[in-house]
């Protein structure tokens, strides 16, 4: 069940960047801060207030990796998944992030601490694999790395 959202805040936030379409994104983008994510009640909002096709909304939400449809954890883990990073081992990195937290890919704890989420290149494949936490970037990962580093987290 969704949480209570307050939509004075989007209507502000529309408002601001006034009703035109091109300016969807700037909005989708704020509203993603504002709230953490996309709710689907401030979604259908957006689709009212730009006159476009939820379906629109939706596909735009998705198709960016940075904007959100679903509540995330505290800490926000994206993992690179690019060529570099996979040949000098991420796989096996992401299995040791995987078993320590218990989630997988584009899961979020069950205390809502973490959640793992993957993009395709964080732009520093020469310390690869890579992976961000929040702001906070770490490279030349080993498996053995995770346990230390999820403890400043937690």
């Amino acid at each position: 069940m969704e949480r209570k959202i307050n939509l004075e805040k989007a209507n502000e936030i529309m408002k601001k960047h006034g009703n035109n379409p091109e300016k969807l994104i700037e909005v989708l983008s704020e509203l993603n801060s504002e709230y953490g994510y996309l709710p689907k009640k401030v979604l259908k909002q957006v689709s009212k207030f730009f006159d476009l096709p939820l379906s629109r909304i939706y596909g735009t939400s998705s198709f960016y990796t940075m904007l959100v449809t679903e509540p995330l954890g505290e800490n926000i883990i994206r993992f690179c998944e690019n060529a570099p990073c996979h040949v000098v081992g991420a796989p096996e990195v992401l299995e040791s992030l995987e078993k320590e937290l218990g989630i997988k890919i584009g899961e979020t704890t069950k205390d809502k601490k973490f959640t793992i989420l993957t993009t395709s290149c964080i732009g520093i494949c020469g310390v690869g694999p890579v992976m961000i936490i929040n702001n906070d970037v770490y490279g030349n990962l080993k498996p053995e790395d995770i346990p230390r580093i999820l403890a400043n987290y937690k």
